[in-house]
């Protein structure tokens, strides 16, 4: 809508050229979902489910009574920011929609104090599907790898079942991480302004990605906006989640930010990124599915003296505080990413 009506108006008027700018519509667009969250989140989680805590989780008994849910408050207001600050993609529009989707199933399932996995499962893999067809538009993707200077051309048959599975993978274990107060949206801003940089910076520029040796994305810049308006959503929530939280994300949250993860970064079109920018969400959450999974499904047991999600065996065996799993995780990713980042783009 701004990109638009800047093209339209600065002929009338030089200033209005703003809303043309990526980084004005960047920070306008962070600032207008925190604020909007800030505002809303409270004047509404009344009208939220209430948590029952979850089973076998520690302290649980701390999240038992509040409001939860959030994501039915700040998704919406993530949607309608980005349609205002975003060119028109039908894409973006496509995968906006998955989101809501996504949240619409988290919510459902924060109501009932809990779906079947099984049908929680199905609905993540259609979302995931359809957020795949968002990203290529059933055209051909080009990806590039670490190591190697040369990118992969990718048909959308082949191209959209593997970031079909990407996306159900980020969604899964983005909600698993969802257990400490502050820790799942902190870690989520993280990557989100890691990719939100990458999306505008790199591969969205066409001068830094032709000497990174890495593809030029047109749409780049526009994917990175959808980064920093939720950074700002996720800033809005952080205010009432803070330790200790008023407010509590729920699925309907969790579920929506762990496929704007994945759809970011396969957008930046190299899917070995999901282990750079949120290597410690995939450790906190996604070992325990693999734990899970071989045993449920082939009777194989491993990693049988760890408790998951991880941040539950740190405070069960370590004694970590709420506050140390949060302040660690978070140092974990925020020094680890940048240095891996410098590995990916200059050893190629």
């Amino acid at each position: 809508m701004l990109p638009w009506l800047g093209e339209y108006l600065t002929g009338f008027f030089g200033p209005f050229r703003l809303f043309t700018s990526y980084i004005f519509l960047a920070s306008t667009g962070a600032a207008l979902a925190a604020v909007g969250t800030w505002f809303f989140l409270p004047k509404l989680w009344n009208k939220l489910p209430r948590d029952q805590g979850r089973m076998h989780a520690i302290n649980a008994e701390q999240s038992q009574g509040k409001p939860v849910g959030a994501g039915i408050v700040f998704i919406p207001i993530f949607a309608a920011v980005a349609f205002l600050i975003s060119p028109f993609d039908w894409r973006l529009t496509m995968a906006v929609t998955a989101l809501i989707l996504s949240m619409l199933e988290g919510y459902l399932d924060d109501r009932s104090h809990g779906l079947s996995e099984y049908l929680l499962g199905t609905l993540d893999l259609f979302v995931s599907l359809v957020g795949a067809i968002a990203l290529c538009g059933l055209h051909t993707y080009v990806l590039w790898l670490p190591l190697i200077k040369s990118t992969l051309t990718l048909s959308p048959w082949i191209f959209i079942p593997l970031t079909t599975l990407v996306l159900w993978l980020m969604i899964n274990a983005t909600n698993c991480t969802d257990g400490v107060d502050g820790l799942s949206a902190s870690l989520s801003i993280l990557a989100f302004i890691y990719l939100g940089g990458i999306l505008y910076g790199v591969v969205g520029h066409q001068d830094i990605a032709s000497h990174l040796l890495v593809p030029h994305y047109v749409d780049g810049a526009s994917w990175a906006l959808l980064a920093f308006v939720m950074v700002g959503c996720l800033a809005g929530y952080l205010w009432h989640n803070s330790l200790p939280s008023a407010v509590l994300m729920g699925d309907a949250g969790s579920r929506p930010m762990g496929l704007l993860l994945g759809l970011l970064v396969m957008a930046s079109g190299n899917p070995f990124l999901i282990f750079i920018v949120t290597g410690v969400v995939l450790i906190n959450g996604a070992t325990g599915l693999l734990k899970v999974s071989l045993l449920r499904f082939f009777n194989i047991s491993i990693f049988r003296a760890v408790r998951y999600p991880l941040h539950d065996h740190v405070r069960h065996t370590l004694g970590w505080s709420n506050t140390q799993v949060l302040v660690r995780f978070v140092l974990l990713q925020a020094i680890g990413t940048p240095i891996l980042l410098v590995l990916l783009f200059k050893v190629r």
